[in-house]
């Protein structure tokens, strides 16, 4: 399981793939289904998109 935070380096974030175990430490848990990486010009922003529909948003 991939514990998913803003602190993790960048390397970790883009190495999480699609049925991925992952975790948000506080509610979220589940297997990604889907990966977003979009840019708003200040920070990187990836967001993880669950089996269950939840979503784990990381800003880097």
């Amino acid at each position: 399981m991939i514990r998913l935070f803003d602190e993790m380096p960048t390397e970790i974030l883009q190495d999480v793939k699609v049925g991925d175990m992952v975790t948000d430490t506080f509610s979220k848990t589940g297997l990604v289904e889907k990966i977003e990486i979009s840019d708003d010009g200040l920070y990187r922003i990836y967001e993880f998109i669950l089996v269950t529909g939840r979503s784990i948003t990381v800003k880097k």
